[in-house]
Formats: structure tokens, sequence, C-alpha cells
């Protein structure tokens, strides 16, 4: 008996982001405007933000973590991302989504992240 709430295997845990996207680079840039204010990286290079879907009419929405669930700024943060992201141009509206599913580890982090932090 398998159980249906469980994903499919093969199933990513984190959904695609819409990287052919053209105002997808510019969002990017956006979220990285955006600091962890316990960790001196931003938080696209943390790996926070897992999903950045983007439709067809502009709408963005974003799926982001925390680096855990008693994080001090856990209700502030997807607003912080939020008010980054909506003055790009061509945004016509975003959705910011907060998930503890896959739990965030160092492994999501960047290089660059990993380099500045000194654990590369």
């Amino acid at each position: 008996m398998t159980d249906a709430s469980a994903p499919m295997e093969g199933t990513p845990l984190i959904k695609p982001s819409a990287i052919d996207h053209p105002l997808y680079d510019s969002v990017v840039e956006a979220c990285r405007t955006v600091y962890d204010p316990e960790i001196p990286v931003n938080i696209y290079d943390l790996g926070l933000v897992y999903t950045i879907d983007i439709t067809d009419e502009n709408v963005v929405s974003v799926i982001m973590t925390l680096t855990a669930p008693g994080c001090p700024v856990a209700g502030e943060m997807p607003g912080w991302l939020a008010e980054a992201i909506e003055p790009v141009a061509g945004v016509k509206q975003v959705d910011v989504d907060l998930t503890w599913e896959p739990p965030w580890g160092m492994d999501m982090m960047s290089d660059e992240a990993r380099l500045e932090l000194g654990f590369m």
C-alpha cells in the first residue's frame, strides 16, 4: 500500500524555476538584494529561494524557505523579497510563499556563498 500524499518517485522536491522567461534574470538579481540579517550573504545564493515561477502575464510566484523554522525574521522576509521584486520592470504581481519542505541545508548554498562564509 502506498501513501497517496507522498511524492511520486522521481518527482523533484523543488519545483523547477521559469529560467527561460525574459524576466527571470532580473527577478534573480532582485532576489540577490535581500539578505538574511544573521548571515552576510543574499538569500538567493544561500539557497533560500527554491522556485521562481513567472507566468505569461508576468505574475511572479516565489517559493522560499528560511535557514530554520525559528528564524526571527520568518514573518518579514517573504515581504522583503516581494518588495525587492515588485519594482522590476514588467512585473505585474508578486506572490511569495514560505515552505519548510524540503528543509534548507548548507548544501543548497552557491559556491560563492560557501566561499564568502569560509566553507570552501
